[in-house]
């Protein structure tokens, strides 16, 4: 049987010190578990040249680099490179590029799709998943995000960023690009039917610096007002 086709998004802003090493840990995965997926790298003109190392390994990695002129948003970037997926891709995902996010995990959530989820969803919050290397601050700040998202799905892990979800579920779905996390739209949005939590243990980035400060903070809180209101709004 023939692996599921998918597309994964990685948006990046100076990610060289890591890119390369990511790039062929991920071709190793897919060469090791038989996966068809393809890599897009979405780069917001990083001025570290990481949109240059990845056209470097285009030609022996299935990796596509699209470089957009400026810092322009991680959740912008994924939609954006969704639009260029291939189109036979029957699913589409999502990733970080700083190792936060286990790539030997990713059979899982190719699985979990090929046995009739319609998204699979990286979790730190279930049972076997969690958190290492990560300081308290953050911890406190991920779990009440996911707490007052949760009353939106029964999805532990809410706020992953790392998920692959059926193209079919979110065609013709508007998608709001605001902040960072792309995961809640498409968690609260998507029509997926079933939906599996993969449980793996997220690590702090190993490489760069994070992105996470009080603006995205108020974006997130803006961003689910807005999906609060539209769930109001279709239920009246």
């Amino acid at each position: 049987m023939a692996s599921l086709k998918f597309s994964i998004v990685i948006p990046t802003y100076n990610e060289a010190a890591g890119i390369e090493r990511l790039i062929r840990g991920l071709g190793d995965v897919f060469k090791q578990n038989a996966l068809d997926g393809e890599i897009i790298i979405v780069d917001d003109n990083s001025p570290d040249g990481t949109g240059q190392i990845v056209d470097r390994l285009a030609g022996e990695f299935p990796v596509r680099c699209l470089h957009r002129p400026g810092k322009m948003g991680l959740s912008s970037g994924v939609i954006e490179g969704w639009r260029m997926a291939r189109p036979d891709s029957v699913a589409l995902g999502a990733m970080d590029a700083d190792f936060s996010h286990d790539i030997t995990i990713l059979p899982k959530l190719v699985r979990a799709l090929e046995d009739g989820y319609g998204l699979a969803v990286g979790s730190r919050y279930v049972r076997g998943g969690g958190i290492t290397n990560w300081p308290w601050r953050r911890v406190v700040i991920s779990k009440v995000a996911c707490a007052i998202a949760q009353p939106l799905t029964r999805i532990k892990d809410i706020t992953s960023g790392y998920f692959l979800v059926r193209r079919a579920a979110i065609e013709g779905v508007e998608l709001d690009p605001i902040g960072f996390k792309i995961g809640l739209e498409v968690i609260a949005k998507g029509h997926y039917g079933k939906a599996l939590e993969v449980p793996y243990v997220f690590t702090d980035r190993v490489t760069g610096e994070s992105k996470l400060n009080e603006k995205e903070i108020f974006n997130y809180l803006k961003q689910l007002r807005r999906l609060y209101a539209g769930r109001i709004f279709s239920n009246s």
